[in-house]
């Protein structure tokens, strides 16, 4: 029998998925850390916390395979307990205790005290919008509501979430103030629906009101908007966005598909005609707009027919920023009634297909940047270049601006005037003004 470590208990929280994810790990590590625990995020650590996603297939290979990475140094001795929290646990707790049952213990997504008890910590009521924040310092997520009310065919999200919930605007207002304190610039606003944010609390769409709010905090210079529904969009929020400076001219609007057949039998509540009139409405309210999209195809029914209409409306549609997955079949999900007729290597080969057409779509409008200033916020440095990113672009998942660091001296998390000298399908060049 192994015996016990008497070095102190560290806690490394691991974090799969999406941004909610990373949110969730920093409210818990900020949690600990008011308990007065040693807790670390992604380094080594005797006790470990897995924080799972469980959206599509190859998420949830990613989170089974990490957990039995953790096990499997459990069994070794090198750490002491696994414990597992999140969508995947969420979702699939009773499978996962059988198939895996060395795992000390499963929480779901919304057993946060539960699982600090098992951690030796309590939960503390006070600590609203206090968390440990693990993106580089100038930037933060701020979610602003939890789950979601709507019934899109192919999400397993609301299962795993639970009915859209919203935070208070006070709440979130001190959340940011702490942020800014703390040396945040920009705040990334995210929720599973940002346009549903107030329904539930003031009875009334109320993103507008949010951001009037927010744009008060001393400190933020930025303020972005990820995930917002196409059916019943907040029009005055484009008025916000095109008033207040500290909005970020950018919106990711996840669309999915546009044939309307698939829109339909994905139970979106929108058309062809409605999605297109709603993106012209967004260029005209804010001209400067960098609209961000994902799409999904292969979706079950998906006829070739149907593809050539989603081909011809984003060659036209001409989206700043893009992205296209395939689509994952997932149990009790409405889709999930339907066949999955599509074969694997046509969803890949029209998910190249889209991205073609991106990449040259991204390179054209990345050439007409040159010669232009933008302010530019400084990320990081990597290589021998400093990396950073304008309004139009989120981290992680957009355009970036190169440096020559070789060159230039710049400052992590400062903003600059920046050049454009020259531009790649996804990359611009650039250098101080």
């Amino acid at each position: 029998m192994r015996t016990k470590t008497l070095k102190k208990n560290k806690i490394n929280v691991v974090t799969l998925g999406c941004s909610k994810n990373v949110y969730d790990s920093e409210v818990l590590m900020g949690q600990l850390k008011a308990n007065n625990k040693e807790v670390v995020h992604e380094e080594e650590g005797n006790i470990v916390v897995i924080n799972t996603c469980g959206f599509i297939a190859n998420a949830k290979e990613e989170s089974v395979n990490t957990i039995l990475e953790y096990v499997q140094k459990k069994e070794a001795g090198i750490v002491d307990k696994v414990f597992v929290t999140g969508c995947l646990s969420e979702r699939y707790k009773p499978d996962l205790q059988k198939e895996i049952p060395s795992v000390d213990q499963y929480f779901g997504t919304t057993e946060l005290p539960g699982l600090l008890k098992a951690l030796g910590a309590d939960y503390k009521h006070e600590l609203i919008g206090e968390r440990l924040t693990t993106t580089p310092k100038n930037y933060a997520y701020l979610k602003i509501a939890e789950g979601c009310d709507r019934p899109c065919s192919f999400c397993a999200i609301p299962i795993m979430r639970g009915k859209h919930r919203s935070t208070p605007i006070e709440d979130l207002v001190k959340e940011a103030e702490n942020l800014a304190a703390n040396g945040v610039k920009e705040l990334i606003l995210i929720a599973q629906d940002l346009t549903y944010y107030g329904l539930d609390l003031y009875k009334k769409r109320n993103l507008a009101e949010l951001l009037q709010s927010l744009v008060k905090v001393e400190g933020i210079e930025w303020i972005r908007l990820h995930y917002a529904f196409p059916t019943g969009f907040p029009m005055d929020v484009l008025d916000v966005m095109r008033n207040e400076p500290k909005i970020c001219n950018y919106i990711d609007i996840p669309l999915q598909h546009i044939a309307d057949p698939i829109l339909k039998s994905m139970r979106r509540g929108t058309t062809q005609a409605k999605t297109t009139k709603l993106l012209q409405d967004f260029r005209e309210a804010v001209p400067e707009m960098a609209i961000r999209t994902t799409l999904i195809v292969g979706y079950p029914g998906e006829t070739e027919e149907d593809f050539q209409t989603l081909k011809k409306w984003v060659k036209e549609t001409r989206f700043e920023r893009l992205g296209c997955f395939t689509y994952s079949h997932e149990e009790n999900t409405h889709a999930y009634n339907l066949e999955d007729d599509v074969p694997e290597d046509v969803k890949q080969e029209r998910a190249n297909e889209i991205m073609e057409i991106q990449s040259q779509i991204s390179w054209e409008l990345n050439q007409e940047k040159i010669g232009n200033e933008f302010k530019v916020v400084i990320d990081r440095k990597e290589g021998n270049y400093f990396v950073g990113r304008t309004e139009f672009d989120s981290p992680d998942v957009d355009n970036e601006v190169l440096i020559d660091a070789s060159k230039h001296y710049l400052k992590t998390g400062d903003f600059t005037q920046i050049k454009i000298t020259d531009a790649a399908d996804f990359d611009l060049y650039g250098e101080p003004v």
